[in-house]
């Protein structure tokens, strides 16, 4: 069983910056693929990046590249999501996901356990 904790998120001005962080519990975490999305009002949950087990690969969503970038820290068990140039299409709840799978994975049905998610709000 792994529990996930997201923070890091609040208000900022289009432009600008936010780092989220995913605090995980649980020994394995290191065998785990792990996964950002996110799900704005009105609007399914989607994919935004991921990161393989090792550390070693990332994808990102298109609407995100270039502006996001995904790490982990398995000495702390934490992923991070770097995000630069927030727009106002960024805005949405933020969950962090950990597959068993290992490889990364843009698909939701992949992810074994979801964090509660985490508010980014951004003003024009």
């Amino acid at each position: 069983q792994v529990q996930l904790v997201e923070s890091g998120g609040g208000l900022v001005q289009a432009g600008g910056s936010l780092r989220l962080s995913c605090a995980a519990s649980g020994q394995t975490f290191g065998y785990y693929a792990m996964g950002w999305f996110r799900q704005a009002p009105g609007k399914e949950r989607e994919f935004v990046a991921t990161i393989n087990w090792a550390g070693s690969s990332t994808y990102y969503a298109d609407s995100v590249k270039g502006r996001f970038t995904i790490s982990r820290d398995d000495t702390q068990n934490t992923v991070y999501l770097q995000m630069n140039s927030l727009k106002p299409e960024d805005r949405a709840v933020y969950y962090c996901a950990a597959s068993k799978r290992g490889a990364w994975s843009a698909a939701k049905y992949d992810y074994d356990y979801w964090g509660q998610g985490t508010q980014v709000t951004v003003s024009s």
